[in-house]
């Protein structure tokens, strides 16, 4: 198995190669005490011996995107294989260095839940880099599971259930209340148990080379972007079908918006949803009562009114030569074949997925279907080489994919 997204050798949840001891797991996951909180460099490099002699390692993090202008990671919850649990404070701790070379072991696995977020913001403030991951929701979907949410799978796998109480807080606060911590550290105390059922799941369900290479790719992604200059109104959903006249009002909008919201330290989406700057700009107001009707359900933005009728006039003032290129990663217009192609793999893609039990998106997600089409490929090799299409769908499905393309 690939040491950058799974585990190879013998699997850290087995024993002697044999079953793993699930009574043990779940009793260690379910009573033991949590571990203290790392605030110092000591502390941390105390934490590093431990964990350096672990086989698997839990990984959880809490940020502060729900109540702040530049997001930041605030905390990092660690738990160690049949041993304790830690809350590690960024905040408090000027350098998680130390922590670098045990998610960068190959030989250490890393379980996580939704890990995503995890894996990009970690390495977006701290350039950490990972290897050998399990992600326990990754697999659940990869099983057909229809719930899962960490909640609803320890839930369902472990008969414990979790609260998600402080799943909004804000993390940059301190201090933390014992309620928050024990909701932090439950977010880490279950995963392995969590990952032993899923494991086996997986093997029975002959479905274990496509989490390996799933984890591998999660392992891989790129750290969240920090937020960009003007064009960051492209990823505004929708913004990509507008005309370039309306798309330069969107410009003015969502610069207008970044400025309010960091005057304030919030994030854009508390001063102005993103579908409301896009209602703007695909009609917008003639006047300023019209901006002041738009935004009557924001009454924190009275004072802004005219601001904001003065950035749609700027948007709309804007010379021919300045108005927004078109995204280079918008999708250029399809040929009828690649969209008989499309229509051909969407409905293999249904089929497949009742057959598979699995959701659409599992088997295949509507951008591939896309790549696909536009490709054509005609053999397994051309087939293989569509960028993101992963080895376990051309392994699986491969001549089913080139019939459908054909």
């Amino acid at each position: 198995m690939a040491s950058t997204g799974s585990v190879s050798g013998p699997h850290p949840f087995r024993h002697g190669g044999g079953r793993r001891d699930a009574g043990r797991l779940l009793w260690w996951a379910v009573d033991s005490a949590p571990g203290p909180w790392i605030r110092t460099a000591d502390q941390l490099l105390d934490l590093v011996d431990v964990l350096s002699g672990c086989r698997a390692i839990g990984i959880d993090t809490e940020a502060d995107s729900l109540h702040h202008y530049t997001e930041q990671v605030c905390l990092i919850q660690l738990t160690a294989f049949g041993g304790d649990s830690w809350l590690v404070d960024p905040l408090a701790l000027r350098d998680l260095a130390p922590l670098a070379p045990i998610f960068a072991d190959g030989t250490v696995l890393k379980v996580l839940h939704g890990g995503d977020n995890d894996v990009t913001s970690l390495r977006r403030d701290f350039g950490f880099s990972f290897r050998t991951l399990f992600d326990t929701s990754i697999a659940a979907r990869l099983l057909g599971d229809t719930e899962v949410g960490l909640q609803a799978l320890v839930r369902n796998e472990l008969g414990v259930e979790l609260s998600k109480s402080s799943q909004r807080d804000d993390w940059s606060r301190r201090p933390l209340s014992p309620k928050q911590e024990a909701y932090a550290l439950a977010d880490v105390q279950h995963l392995m148990a969590l990952a032993s059922r899923l494991t086996d799941r997986l093997a029975a369900a002959g479905r274990t080379a496509w989490a390996r290479e799933e984890f591998e790719a999660l392992a891989n992604l790129a750290p969240v972007e920090k937020r960009t200059g003007a064009d960051g109104f492209r990823r505004i959903k929708g913004s990509a079908k507008l005309a370039r006249r309306n798309q330069a009002v969107l410009r003015e909008l969502y610069v207008w918006r970044e400025e309010r919201a960091f005057a304030a330290d919030r994030p854009p989406f508390k001063i102005v949803a993103a579908e409301a700057l896009l209602a703007l700009a695909a009609a917008p107001p003639a006047t300023v009562d019209d901006v002041a009707d738009a935004l009557a359900s924001y009454s924190r933005l009275g004072g802004e009114v005219e601001v904001v009728f003065a950035a749609i006039q700027r948007g709309l003032a804007l010379p021919e030569d300045q108005l927004p290129d078109r995204d280079h990663g918008e999708r250029p217009s399809v040929s009828a074949a690649a969209r008989r192609r499309v229509e051909a793999l969407r409905a293999w893609r249904g089929d497949q997925a009742v057959r598979s039990q699995l959701e659409a998106s599992i088997v295949m997600p509507q951008r591939l279907v896309e790549r696909l089409a536009d490709a054509g490929p005609r053999t397994l090799e051309e087939l293989a080489a569509v960028e993101g299409l992963r080895r376990w769908r051309v392994a699986e499905w491969g001549p089913a994919l080139l019939a459908a393309c054909a």
